[in-house]
């Protein structure tokens, strides 16, 4: 368990190591930035819950004690707006939002309705919980790159690395210190493999219920395109591909290669304005002295985090 003095530990050593105050956790010359400030990376939004949800006590968490299903774009924007504040914001704004993650994550404590998997009935689970943040924190690294590198020029082993070693300190914002992750990207590479070969993923009944109804729900105008559904279902490990209930046959297959051959050829030729999420750009506004974001900001803040400005107190 992460507990408030863990985190405390954690966020100390993150305040050590920042750059300064208005950079916030990572800055302008980090790979994190590079790679998250690109709108690319939504191409892995859907997968990434899935391999959230494909561990049974995350999806239990979820179906008890979220409102996925009342409030879809809600929990988009939520997620979006924690991650977003820690990468891109203020170090006071980062901090802040950690803690509220943390809190969050303390009221979130149930028990396990069946038996998942190794996951015993009656077992009980907490999002604070260590074995499950490194799982989450690993789907948000590993799908972040991955998103990245189907559309833009992969990084390099070296950058790879670098990358790595910035996602510990990512780690530490939830309260995960170094003996909780690998040291090194083929440490980490190794730990999601393994997840990916063990029963520890196991895809429950509320996991296949969550899934869907966001991908094939009763909301048509929420339901995601075809080629989506395809390009999410193609980056699955095979087996949870199948729990999920998801085939790729020609026609989805398909599909999804056609979308990103269009987003290959068409993405990077994107001004800057409209290829980099709001909150990157807010950033930049800041590190230029800028008081607020401009109206163009806002509305793609609005868009990806469901409020105009990201560093401010909710």
């Amino acid at each position: 368990m992460v507990s408030a003095n863990d985190l405390e530990f954690a966020l100390d050593q993150v305040r050590a190591n920042a750059p300064e105050q208005v950079p916030g956790v990572f800055g302008p010359s980090s790979v994190t930035w590079r790679i998250d400030r690109e709108a690319v990376i939504f191409l892995g939004a859907g997968r990434a819950l899935m391999l959230q949800l494909a561990h049974p006590w995350v999806a239990a968490a979820i179906a008890e004690h979220s409102k996925t299903f009342a409030d879809p774009i809600g929990r988009f924007h939520r997620t979006f707006d924690i991650v977003f504040a820690m990468v891109f914001g203020s170090l006071d704004r980062a901090l802040l939002s950690s803690r509220q993650l943390h809190r969050r994550h303390s009221m979130i404590v149930g028990e396990m309705p069946e038996t998942v998997g190794p996951f015993v009935a009656g077992s009980r689970y907490c999002a604070n919980d260590i074995p499950s943040l490194c799982w989450v924190h690993a789907t948000l690294v590993e799908t972040a790159l991955m998103a990245h590198d189907l559309v833009l020029p992969p990084l390099s082993a070296e950058e790879r690395e670098c990358y790595w070693t910035e996602s510990r300190t990512f780690g530490a914002l939830f309260g995960l210190t170094g003996d909780d992750l690998p040291a090194d990207w083929s440490g980490f590479a190794a730990y999601t493999n393994a997840m990916a070969q063990s029963n520890t993923l196991t895809v429950s009944p509320a996991a296949r219920e969550i899934v869907r109804q966001i991908f094939c729900g009763a909301r048509p105008w929420l339901r995601p395109p075809r080629w989506y559904r395809a390009l999410t279902a193609s980056l699955l490990p095979e087996p949870l591909r199948a729990g999920f209930g998801f085939e790729l046959d020609e026609r989805n297959t398909r599909s999804a290669d056609n979308a990103l051959k269009w987003i290959r050829r068409v993405y990077p030729k994107l001004p800057d304005r409209l290829r980099y999420v709001g909150p990157y750009q807010e950033a930049q506004a800041r590190l230029n002295g800028e008081p607020q974001p401009d109206w163009l900001t806002r509305c793609l803040n609005r868009a990806w985090i469901g409020r105009s400005q990201m560093d401010q107190r909710r």
